[in-house]
């Protein structure tokens, strides 16, 4: 058994930041970094499989907005290098929020520096730049709103909402430190948010197309196949219906109840495999036992 554990162990790691092997999660001894692990954020971010659902959730919301789309479509090579993307994404997620506060702050850094190159001009004529206040806004809105959500579905729907609060108000502050501006707190805020910016979005080509790739995203394995199509379907399942319908990837009632039983079916072997995930190495660099 301890063989099948570290086997799949292994192969989820390969999607994670942990792959690129940059932060050390276990140093400096003490360092609580950005929030600590009494923070909601811990609690939402330490789970593998309600983070990618929830992740894969967010680059199709991402891709309804054409200015994000755009940039995202023009500086990265995620269309043959998926992998690499989720790597680099999830580095960052994890760093800032179970590392220490040194490797947070160069993370957070690093990103900044990257989107000053990240400028052009989207195919209806508006210009955009990754480092603009209100489109940062909306990149950190999608993740943090998918995140909590794919949390609440799939880890732990007795969050109360009091600490589904803290968490948006918690993590706003990645989102304020890259140059987010009016960064939402609350549901009620997220709700608004998400409400106000609908006119802007839109179904394009390109959206299509990355709905294409990450269905057709390779896995580490051939056994891992219908678990990354498993997870991709839950992924569309957690969209707002107004976004499932702008992609015309409605899921109904029933093969809702499929996906999430399938997940439900899952997740317990992800999390009896997974033993020494960022969470888990920060627990031991502020001495805790495991969680």
């Amino acid at each position: 058994m301890e063989f099948l554990r570290r086997h799949i162990e292994t192969q989820v790691f390969s999607l994670s930041g942990i792959a690129l092997g940059q932060i050390d999660f276990e140093h400096p001894k003490g360092d609580p970094g950005l929030f600590g692990p009494d923070s909601v954020s811990w609690q939402v971010h330490g789970d593998f499989t309600s983070m990618l659902i929830g992740g894969i959730s967010a680059l199709l919301l991402q891709a309804l907005h054409p200015l994000a789309l755009a940039g995202v479509w023009d500086h990265s090579n995620f269309r043959n290098d998926l992998l690499g993307r989720l790597r680099r994404t999830g580095q960052f997620i994890s760093g800032t929020t179970f590392g220490a506060r040194a490797d947070a702050d160069w993370l957070i850094d690093k990103v900044k520096r990257i989107h000053l190159q990240v400028t052009g001009t989207a195919p209806d004529g508006r210009p955009y730049a990754a480092s603009d206040p209100a489109l940062l806004t909306w990149v950190h809105v999608a993740e943090v709103h998918s995140f909590l959500q794919a949390h609440l579905r799939y880890r732990n729907p007795r969050l109360s909402a009091a600490d589904q609060d803290r968490y948006y108000a918690e993590i706003a502050l990645v989102a304020e430190r890259l140059g987010a501006s009016q960064v939402p707190r609350s549901r009620s805020e997220i709700a608004a948010y998400l409400s106000a910016i609908r006119p802007q979005l839109r179904c394009e080509q390109r959206s299509r197309e990355i709905l294409q790739i990450l269905r057709n995203a390779p896995a580490p394995s051939a056994l891992a196949v219908p678990v990354a199509k498993l997870l991709t379907q839950a992924g569309i399942d957690l969209l707002p219906d107004w976004a499932q319908s702008m992609l015309e990837q409605p899921i109904g009632p029933l093969r809702s109840r499929l996906i999430h039983g399938g997940v439900h079916s899952l997740a317990p072997v992800l999390r009896w495999a997974v033993r020494n995930s960022a969470i888990h190495r920060a627990r031991k660099r502020l001495a805790l036992p495991p969680a």
